[in-house]
């Protein structure tokens, strides 16, 4: 639990906030130590705005107003688009991220450069949680959840001469990433959460990419409590699937790569 953590020390840890319709989620990392990360859930009152809920969390929360080394906000939704790094320009981000979504309210255009994989992450998040946790930190760095994804998974998936294929399960949604060698072929967020809905969008995509069943893999992360089901389905169509390790929080142990 990250109430065990000695917060006399915390401004020598890294405090990560994962924002999403499913909840919050937080992680402290005190890097000084092995296993020196714990972390934490807040269940959302889904009558309340994204703002409010923050706010109520912040009072509950004493840890949570303390001073930190840094701080990374992880938007989790399906409102991102990506730029190829060489003919990105940040004055035309806006631009091009409406270009891909419809104009909401309340909301902020922001983007993460990933230089390791040339691309660059366009992201819309609530303008007014924006803005209050910009008063909360000011020295804050906002991410797309889809952003330390792509780094991770980009890495690993030069393993080997195969291509593969990342599942992040969330309760109304699954996310999709799909890497040659290191090379992004898709990403994608496709809103749904009943098994059967799950495995369509994920075949679907690995037919659409031409993966094979025999040599490619299919790698889970995310919200698993359906995993056995999940995995004896599509073992019926993929041979290679498994459990990504760590499968919980992997975002949130995986930022700490963009810093």
């Amino acid at each position: 639990m990250i109430e065990t953590l000695d917060f006399s020390k915390s401004t020598q840890y890294t405090l990560s906030i994962r924002l999403s319709t499913d909840g919050f989620s937080f992680s402290v990392l005190n890097p000084l130590e092995e296993d020196g990360q714990a972390f934490d859930e807040y269940a959302l009152n889904e009558s309340s705005s994204l703002t409010a809920n923050l706010k109520q969390v912040f009072k509950e929360r004493e840890w949570l107003r303390l001073p930190y080394r840094r701080v990374n906000i992880l938007m989790a939704n399906k409102r991102f688009t990506f730029i190829p790094l060489e003919y990105f320009e940040d004055e035309q981000a806006e631009t091009i991220f409406y270009h891909n979504f419809p104009t909401q309210e309340n909301e902020t255009v922001q983007y993460n450069i990933l230089h390791r994989n040339n691309t660059v992450v366009v992201f819309g998040m609530d303008k007014s949680a924006y803005n209050f946790l910009r008063e909360q930190y000011p020295e804050a760095f906002f991410y797309a959840q889809a952003s330390p994804f792509i780094e991770y998974f980009s890495s690993k998936s030069r393993l080997g001469n195969n291509r593969k294929m990342y599942v992040n399960l969330r309760k109304k949604a699954t996310d999709v990433y799909c890497f040659e060698r290191g090379r992004l072929l898709l990403a994608n967020s496709f809103p749904c959460k009943a098994l059967s809905d799950r495995i369509y969008y994920l075949l679907y995509a690995w037919k659409q990419l031409d993966f094979s069943q025999e040599r490619d893999e299919l790698h889970l992360t995310g919200l698993l409590e359906q995993k056995d089901s999940l995995m004896t389905e599509l073992r019926k169509y993929i041979r290679q699937v498994f459990i990504t390790n760590p499968a919980h929080n992997l975002d949130l142990q995986a930022i700490t790569q963009c810093e």
